[in-house]
């Protein structure tokens, strides 16, 4: 236990924490995109670039009654989630998408929290700039409840969080038939502190297919 703890003050990772991994993905580990298939449809998209290699600095993982969601975050502001079912194989691989930030917004009080729970994340058509999207996840009514995910990331040294995420998934169509995905997060975290803190996070990204990513592990 003594040792364990010394460890942790010099920096050391604890060789026991296995940090979420698939398709060679992994902290530390880099990609590459293939860069005529971004520049064929960058000037569609919401982002204004896009670095063709990118490196792996954390790595979060959810788990869903048997679909797991990774989440491998990048120098790039980026983040590229794979998507298994029914196993955490590769074979078990069904979605790859890459995601990138757009933009974080605090939420200031448990009525805006509220709202946008209620009335906001889940409505059948979300506008970003002036880009209409339209929501994926269907409902028998007007408005669908957000899905909730609980993420466990894990940083280069080991350590990891969990943040409670509300979520919410929309796309729009590009001109070559591909689609544009527009991702929204509300997401809680206990803080250090002792408090809550909430904020909207909103990606935007597109899906991938093998011939476009190369991994280097």
């Amino acid at each position: 236990m003594f040792a364990k703890l010394i460890d942790q003050l010099k920096g050391k990772r604890d060789p026991t924490v296995k940090t979420p991994e698939i398709m060679g993905l992994r902290l530390g580990a880099s990609f590459e995109l293939d860069p005529l298939a971004i520049r064929l449809i960058l000037d569609e998209l919401t982002i204004e670039s896009c670095s063709p290699t990118q490196i792996i600095r954390a790595a979060g993982v959810v788990e869903l009654d048997g679909t797991w969601v990774y989440r491998f975050y990048t120098d790039d502001d980026a983040w590229l989630q794979v998507v298994a079912e029914g196993g955490q194989g590769d074979e078990h691989v069904v979605d790859v998408k890459l995601f990138h930030f757009y933009d974080t917004l605090d939420v200031a009080d448990q009525q805006a929290w509220d709202n946008l729970l209620k009335q906001e994340i889940g409505t059948e058509r979300y506008q970003l700039r002036d880009r209409s999207y339209s929501r994926v996840w269907t409902s028998a009514g007007d408005y669908h409840n957000p899905v909730h995910m609980s993420e466990k990331t894990y940083d280069v040294g080991g350590d990891y969080s969990v943040t409670d995420q509300f979520t919410m998934l929309f796309e729009r169509e590009l001109s070559d038939q591909r689609t544009e995905s527009l991702f929204l997060s509300a997401e809680e975290k206990e803080e250090a502190a002792g408090y809550l803190s909430r904020s909207l996070v909103i990606s935007t990204g597109i899906t991938l297919t093998s011939s476009q990513l190369t991994i280097h592990g």
